[in-house]
C-alpha cells in the first residue's frame, strides 16, 4: 500500500510540476493547427513562374500541334496575385479575340471562365471576375461574394438592357481558397463553386438581348463595379482561365480536381490562361497579357488552401 501511495504521490508531483507546460504546448499546437501551419500544402514544393505553358508552334490562336510544355501536373504555384481593395487593384484586358467580337452573346455565344480565389472580406460585395464592360462602367456578368448572398455565398450575376438575374451558390469562407467557374452555352449560364470539399452548381437563363460592344468589352479580375473602388476583390486570385466554348460539367470537375495549379483542359478553345504565379503573363500562347494596377504577388498563401 505504501508503495502504491508513493507512486501516486510521485505522479501527482510530476503533473503539478510539468502539467502547465504540457497544457501550454497543447494550446500552441491547437492554435498552429487552426492557422493552417500543419496544412500539407504549406510544405509542398512549389512550381516556379512559367513552369507550365501552352506551346503553339504556328503562332497565337492556331491549334495545329498545340500542346503543354513544362511542369503541368497540377503542382502548387510559388506565388499568387494579391489584391488590396484599398489600392483599387485590378487586372484588365480591353479585348479577347474570339470572344469580344460576339455581337449577341446571350443568343449565340459560348464562353467559360474559371479562377481560384481567397477573400479577406466575405460580408461585403466583392467581384472576383467580371466580363463585358458596358457604358455604365460595369459588366455583362460577374462573379462576386458578399451581402447579396446573405453575407457568405458566391454570387453570380448577369444583366443587360433592363435584364438582371442572379444566383447564389455555396458558402464562402473568409481567407479560404475556393474555385469559381461560369459557363455559357448561348442560352443558359452554369455556375460552379468548389470549397475544397465539394463542387456545387446552379443554372440560370441568360439574357437574350444583351449586346456587348466590341470597343468597350472588358474582361477583368478583381475589378470594381462602376469604377467606384468599393467592390474590388480583397484577397488573392490564381489560375484564371478563359475559353471560347462551353466546357462540360465533367471538364469543369476535372479542372476543379486538378486544384489551384491545374493546367487547362481543352487547349483548342483556350483564349487566355493566367496562372498569376509571380507575373500577369498569358500562358495560353495567345499573348493576352493582363494590364495590372496596384497588385502584388505573395508566396505566403498555401496555408489557406485545401486541395480538392
Amino acid at each position: 500500500m505504501y508503495f502504491c501511495s508513493k507512486k501516486l504521490q510521485s505522479a501527482m508531483e510530476y503533473l503539478m510540476t510539468y502539467g502547465w507546460a504540457i497544457l501550454i504546448i497543447a494550446v500552441v499546437l491547437g492554435a498552429l493547427f487552426q492557422l493552417g501551419i500543419f496544412n500539407a500544402s504549406t510544405f509542398t514544393p512549389k512550381a516556379p513562374p512559367g513552369s507550365c505553358h501552352v506551346f503553339r508552334p504556328n503562332g497565337p490562336y492556331t491549334t495545329s500541334f498545340i500542346n503543354t510544355q513544362g511542369i503541368c501536373n497540377g503542382e502548387l504555384p510559388q506565388y499568387v496575385a494579391n489584391f488590396n481593395t484599398a489600392q483599387s487593384s485590378n487586372l484588365e484586358i480591353n479585348s479577347l479575340p474570339g470572344i469580344s467580337t460576339l455581337s449577341n452573346v446571350g443568343a449565340s455565344g459560348k464562353i467559360t471562365i474559371t479562377a481560384w480565389g481567397s477573400s479577406a472580406d466575405v460580408n461585403s460585395r466583392r467581384g472576383i471576375l467580371t466580363y463585358g464592360k458596358n457604358t455604365a462602367g460595369c459588366c455583362w456578368f460577374s462573379i462576386d461574394t458578399g451581402t447579396n448572398c446573405a453575407g457568405s455565398g458566391a454570387l453570380f450575376e448577369a444583366w443587360s438592357a433592363g435584364f438582371y438575374a442572379a444566383q447564389c451558390v455555396g458558402a464562402v469562407s473568409r481567407n479560404t481558397y475556393a474555385f469559381y467557374a461560369v459557363t455559357l452555352d448561348g442560352t443558359t449560364f452554369n455556375f460552379y463553386f468548389g470549397d475544397g470539399g465539394s463542387l456545387s452548381t446552379k443554372s440560370m437563363s441568360a439574357p437574350t438581348s444583351s449586346t456587348i460592344p466590341a470597343a468597350s468589352t472588358l474582361f477583368a479580375s478583381g475589378f470594381g463595379f462602376n469604377g467606384d473602388g468599393v467592390n474590388y476583390w480583397n484577397g488573392q486570385i490564381a489560375n484564371v482561365q478563359v475559353y471560347n466554348t462551353t466546357l462540360s460539367a465533367n471538364e469543369i470537375t476535372a479542372l476543379y480536381n486538378e486544384g489551384i495549379g491545374g493546367a487547362p483542359v481543352q487547349l483548342n478553345n483556350l483564349v487566355g490562361w493566367w496562372p498569376l504565379n509571380g507575373d500577369v503573363k498569358d500562358y495560353s500562347g495567345n499573348n493576352n497579357n493582363f494590364v495590372p494596377t496596384g497588385i502584388s504577388f505573395t508566396s505566403s498563401w498555401a496555408q489557406a488552401y485545401t486541395a480538392p
